[in-house]
């Protein structure tokens, strides 16, 4: 079934991105022929586990945060020309069920792409000296979204410092050093159009806004969902429910539909439900929880947030009229602040005059956690 030249075990590190966990692997360990690759990559998950979800023959961790692969190779002689340092896919591995998905990107495990690369010398650093120290930039090309990412990290002769106690992120303990995510032109990284539908709100079960920066996703308001739900007043939202996440998957289908998607593809498009911040909430602007493959996350997966944060400046959107409205007066323009579960993150966009997305960044950390060989 696989090539003889595949090792088993194959190299691998274990690397935590944001807050996400995921597998690096090269490319040039794993066999030419891709159709191989979803056999090995269930088998480092331990995935399929109908039964218990729990993943327990294989390196995941029975959430779809601690369920990825990342495959990183170096750039093609094109890609070289134009300045990209290596290209990397991003897979999405199901849990109880045999998925393997190749069709979004994670924010959190891109964080961690250029040191990955760094440190397997598939691309060499180029440190620049600031007021804190050398730091290096990484551009890296995803195949997911045909999209361009680049990852700014402190650097000691040329490798990758990342134990420097320069900042915390919500939901991951402790300090690390600072990692500048920026996703190039993220409009339409999958859809091809930032609207997919041509619209900033579209009506199905409930109004949706339908927006693609670095990944798809359907945003809805907490208010409306109570609504459909007929909870009264400021009832709180189990989202561990069945009958709510029927009623999520419902329109989660439904405005992949509208996009354009398969609905039946749990990986996306992603569904965020926003709110506005409570009154005594001074630090935040808008209030999110999301679901990733049907589970609520614990931590705003990255690339929701960073579509939130740009779905904030498109005018006419849910999350627009919520941050309009709820923004503090002295913030920095294009930044936005989003409680999610486990805390806040800062998330900033930039617009071209024309309206396109410029650019898309946010702030992660990252730890490398075991360099070894994985059996599949």
């Amino acid at each position: 079934m696989y090539s003889s030249k595949t090792a088993n075990p194959l190299p691998a590190t274990f690397i935590r991105g944001g807050t996400s966990k995921g597998v690096y692997l090269k490319r040039d360990d794993l066999p030419d022929d891709r159709q191989s690759w979803d056999g090995i990559f269930r088998g480092i998950m331990g995935s399929p586990d109908p039964q218990y979800g729990r993943q327990l023959n294989g390196m995941g961790g029975g959430v779809s945060s601690l369920s990825k692969i990342c495959v990183v190779g170096a750039p093609s002689p094109e890609q070289k020309l134009r300045g990209i340092d290596c290209e990397y896919t991003f897979v999405q591995i199901g849990i109880r069920d045999s998925v393997v998905d190749y069709t979004g990107n994670c924010g959190n495990l891109s964080s961690m792409i250029g040191v990955f690369a760094l440190d397997e010398a598939i691309c060499a650093a180029r440190p620049v000296e600031t007021s804190s120290g050398a730091v290096a930039t990484i551009s890296a090309f995803n195949t997911n979204t045909n999209k361009l990412v680049r990852t700014t990290f402190p650097v000691i002769d040329s490798v990758a410092k990342l134990d420097l106690e320069q900042t915390s992120i919500a939901g991951v303990h402790g300090h690390a050093s600072e990692i500048v995510l920026a996703f190039d032109s993220p409009g339409g990284a999958r859809t091809g159009k930032l609207l997919p539908s041509g619209n900033p709100i579209d009506i199905a079960t409930v109004p949706m806004s339908l927006v693609d920066a670095t990944n798809p996703t359907v945003f809805i308001a907490a208010e409306d969902l109570r609504k459909t739900l007929r909870l009264t007043g400021n009832a709180p939202i189990d989202f561990e429910s069945n009958d709510v996440g029927d009623t999520l998957e419902l329109i989660r289908q439904q405005g992949a539909t509208a996009m354009g998607l398969d609905p039946t593809a749990q990986a996306q498009p992603k569904i965020a439900i926003v709110s506005p911040p409570s009154p005594s909430d001074s630090d935040a602007d808008v209030v999110v929880h999301a679901l990733s493959m049907g589970v609520l996350h614990r931590a705003v997966p990255m690339t929701v947030g960073l579509c939130l944060g740009v779905a904030a400046g498109v005018e006419g959107t849910i999350p627009w009229s919520i941050v309009r409205h709820s923004q503090r007066k002295g913030r920095s323009p294009g930044r936005v602040r989003i409680r999610h579960p486990s805390g806040m993150v800062e998330v900033g966009a930039e617009f071209h005059a024309n309206g396109e997305v410029k650019s898309a960044q946010v702030i992660r950390t990252g730890r490398r956690l075991m360099k070894g060989a994985v059996w599949w």
